[in-house]
């Protein structure tokens, strides 16, 4: 089996797991007493939060660990709306369905920008919209495309309007460098399993004097900005997988994704016709390729490369039984046809050259035999330039 899913979720490293394990078996006391047992496991929650806050570039007292991305993201999207009085809430409109959901429940207009048929924001729509707004809430990186947002220049002309912005960067985070230096925003979600920590743990970066509202209220942990005992056990896979993510993208992660991802694509585009990649070519993640195939449906294909030990995601959302264009793809302008046909492959730094060539390979004799089956002939291969 080849794992070309990562966007989806990601394996645990056997040092996160090895890290996770005596706090899984033997230390289970609640960080919140006072003897030495909950003291110990206090100091492993600290050391966890240095190694996240390491990762991102900050103070460990911004971090807040959660139960995962999604509460992440409606901790910051409540508290921004709870706290600016006046005016619309501005995003994206390719975000996370965790952030578009969220905001659509709020009594409040919210305004959803146009993106290029790149996938990236139209900056001069942000300009118009920005005087008087109440907040913007933008995605580092696309989930589904992989494209990266020019998060540094949509902050810049935030910060001189004068309002906050939350970055959702679960799928930059780990994957790319990230840090708040480079990318100054307000509050930042985060997800450990998106990059090999474990599942049901986030956490969410809070700017130190960001005047900030809880959302999960009671016995005040994380500093009185998330209640609840804490998840000792994974929030110490959290920074052990933080931590393993700083060496790697110290060693150039990054370059061998892209090396990877570049290989695979070439492989496939070489062999095949009528083939579309989807995104900003430039400007996304290294590790994600989103390709769309004339003639195929990705239901089809998924079953074939399911069979051939691949696994990928469709680029379209299946609903109440039917395979729909997803938001993200009408956002970018792209047809019906080819967002039904399109696939998601995210590589992972378990991935190597013979997974990456592989999986080509798979690819290709699905396509091919799809197609025969379907009868349907294609033109050219089309490749998107920006």
């Amino acid at each position: 089996m080849i794992d070309l899913d990562s966007n989806a979720t990601t394996a645990m490293l056997p040092e996160v797991l090895d890290a996770m394990l005596p706090w899984l078996r033997d230390h289970y006391a609640n960080p919140s007493g006072s003897y030495a047992a909950a003291k110990h496991a206090r100091k492993a929650i600290d050391i966890a939060r240095e190694q996240v806050a390491q990762l991102l570039g900050t103070q460990p007292d911004e971090i807040v660990f959660t139960g995962g991305g999604t509460e992440s993201v409606n901790t910051a999207l409540h508290s921004l709306h709870s706290l600016c009085a006046h005016g619309p809430a501005l995003t994206s409109a390719v975000e996370h369905s965790a952030v578009l959901r969220c905001l659509d429940t709020l009594p409040r207009e919210v305004v959803k920008l146009p993106v290029d048929r790149a996938g990236r924001l139209k900056m001069n729509e942000l300009v118009k919209a920005v005087e008087g707004s109440a907040f913007l809430s933008v995605m580092a990186a696309n989930n589904e495309t992989g494209v990266i947002q020019p998060l540094q220049e949509v902050i810049s002309i935030t910060r001189e309007a004068g309002i906050p912005v939350h970055s959702d960067a679960i799928q930059a985070f780990g994957k790319i460098p990230f840090t708040v230096t480079d990318y100054p925003a307000d509050l930042i979600s985060l997800s450990a399993h998106k990059f090999h920590g474990p599942k049901g743990v986030g956490a969410l970066y809070i700017r130190n004097n960001l005047k900030f509202e809880p959302l999960i209220l009671g016995g005040g942990q994380e500093s009185g900005r998330r209640s609840g005992t804490e998840n000792t056990a994974a929030i110490v896979g959290m920074g052990a997988a933080a931590a393993a993510a700083s060496r790697e993208l110290a060693d150039g992660l990054d370059r061998r994704l892209a090396a990877l991802r570049d290989s695979f694509e070439k492989e496939v585009i070489d062999s095949l016709d009528g083939v579309w990649t989807n995104g900003d070519h430039q400007h996304r993640l290294p590790n994600t390729s989103h390709l769309s195939f004339d003639g195929c449906e990705a239901s089809g294909l998924l079953v074939l490369l399911d069979e051939a030990g691949i696994q990928c995601s469709a680029g379209s959302a299946c609903m109440t039984g039917k395979q729909e264009p997803s938001h993200v793809q009408i956002a970018m302008g792209i047809s019906s046809a080819r967002s039904k046909s399109s696939l998601r492959f995210g590589f992972s730094k378990l991935n190597d050259q013979e997974d990456a060539s592989s999986a080509a390979q798979a690819v290709v004799s699905a396509v091919t035999k799809l197609r025969e089956v379907q009868g349907s002939g294609t033109g050219p291969v089309s490749v998107y330039s920006p």
